[in-house]
C-alpha cells in the first residue's frame, strides 16, 4: 500500500524484537519503583505520624530501620527461618522505639525543634557504635525466604521476582491498616485528638504519655518491618539508616507532614521517578546528545530527581500534595 507516494513497509522482527524488550524493561521498571515506593512508605509513614502528630523531629528513625535489619538477619540465620526473624524485627524495633520515646522524647515535646534535631542527631550516633560493638563492622548478607523466591510472569516475557511483589503487597496493606487505625478506630481518635489538645485529653482522663508511647512505637515497627524486608535486598550494615532517612524527609515533605495518604502517594512517586530516571534518562538524552555527555548529565539528573521533584510540588503547594490535616 502506498501512501503520499511513500511505501509503508512492516517493522522488521530485529526492531519489533527491540521495542518487546524495551516494553517489558518499562513494565519491570514500573514494578521496581512501586516496590521501593511502597518500601519508602513504611518508613515515611511512622516518621510523618511522629512529627505531624506529635510534633518531634526524629533523625534517629532511621536507626530503628537499621535495629529491624540487624535484628532480622541474626534471627533468621540463628534459626534458619526469614519469619521468625521478620518477627523479631518488628518487636525489636517496638521495644527500641519504645525505650527512645520514654527516656528521650517526651522530654524535648515542648523543646525547640533545634534542640530535637541535636539530641536526635546525637541517637543516631549512639546507636551506631552499639550497633558497632554488638555485630561489628562487617556487612550482613540475607537470603531470600524459600517461600518467596523465584518469579512469577506479570506478562508474558516479564518474569518477577515473587519477593519483590510481596513488599509490594505488604508495603500496600500497611497502608490500608495504618489508616484504619488512624481514621476508624477509638484509639486513633485519642491520637487526633491529643495532637490537637493534649492538656484536654489528659484531663479527660487518658494516658497521654503511654498514647504517645504507643504511637512512638508503632512508627517504629513500620521502620522495623521496612529493614526486615530490606534484608534480603541489600546488605545490612553500620549507618544503613541515614541514607534511607534523607529519602523517607523528601516523601514527608512532597506528600504533606503527618498526611498517611500523602505519603503514601509522596513515596510512590519518589519510587518511580527515581528509579524510572535511573533506568531511562540516559538513553532518552542519548537521542539529543553525544554518548559521553548523555551519560554524564543522565547520571546527574536520575540522582537529582526526586529533589527537582519536590522543588517543583513545594513551588505549586508548598504544604505538599496533601495538607496536614490531624489522623490522616
Amino acid at each position: 500500500m502506498l501512501t503520499g507516494g511513500m511505501a509503508l513497509h512492516k517493522p522488521s522482527r530485529s526492531q519489533a524484537g527491540k521495542n518487546s524488550r524495551i516494553m517489558l524493561l518499562f513494565i519491570e521498571q514500573i514494578l521496581n519503583g512501586l516496590q521501593l515506593g511502597v518500601f519508602l512508605f513504611l518508613v515515611s509513614a511512622g516518621l510523618t505520624l511522629i512529627f505531624g502528630i506529635m510534633g518531634v523531629i526524629n533523625l534517629a528513625h532511621g536507626s530503628l530501620y537499621m535495629i529491624g535489619a540487624y535484628t532480622c538477619a541474626t534471627v533468621s540465620m540463628a534459626s534458619g527461618s526469614y519469619w521468625l526473624g521478620f518477627l523479631a524485627a518488628g518487636l525489636a524495633a517496638a521495644l527500641a522505639g519504645a525505650l527512645m520515646e520514654v527516656i528521650l522524647m517526651r522530654r524535648l515535646y515542648r523543646r525547640d525543634h533545634l534542640d530535637q534535631v541535636l539530641v536526635t542527631f546525637g541517637l543516631i550516633l549512639f546507636v551506631n557504635e552499639a550497633v558497632t560493638m554488638i555485630w561489628g563492622r562487617t556487612p550482613l548478607f540475607m537470603d531470600l525466604p524459600q517461600s518467596l523466591s523465584g518469579s512469577v510472569e506479570i506478562v508474558p516475557g516479564a518474569p518477577y521476582p515473587v519477593y519483590r511483589l510481596g513488599v509490594i503487597l505488604a508495603g500496600l496493606a500497611g497502608a490500608v491498616g495504618l489508616w484504619f487505625l488512624i481514621s476508624k478506630t477509638r484509639i486513633g481518635m485519642l491520637i487526633r485528638a491529643g495532637s490537637t489538645n493534649r492538656e484536654m485529653v489528659s484531663a479527660l482522663g487518658v494516658d497521654i504519655d503511654r498514647l504517645y508511647t504507643l504511637l512512638f512505637a508503632a512508627g517504629a515497627v513500620l521502620a522495623g518491618l521496612a529493614g526486615a524486608f530490606a534484608g534480603p535486598l541489600v546488605s545490612v550494615q553500620v549507618g544503613m539508616g541515614e541514607s534511607i532517612l534523607i529519602l523517607a524527609f523528601v516523601v514527608v515533605v512532597i506528600g504533606g507532614i503527618g498526611s498517611v495518604r500523602g505519603a503514601l502517594v509522596g513515596a510512590i512517586l519518589v519510587g518511580l521517578v527515581d528509579t524510572l530516571g535511573r533506568a531511562f534518562l540516559r538513553d532518552f538524552l542519548g537521542l539529543f546528545l553525544p554518548p559521553a555527555e548523555a551519560a554524564g548529565m543522565g547520571a546527574a539528573l536520575s540522582s537529582m530527581g526526586i529533589y527537582i521533584v519536590m522543588a517543583l510540588i513545594l513551588v505549586i503547594r508548598p504544604k505538599g500534595l496533601f495538607p496536614v490535616v490531624a489522623g490522616r
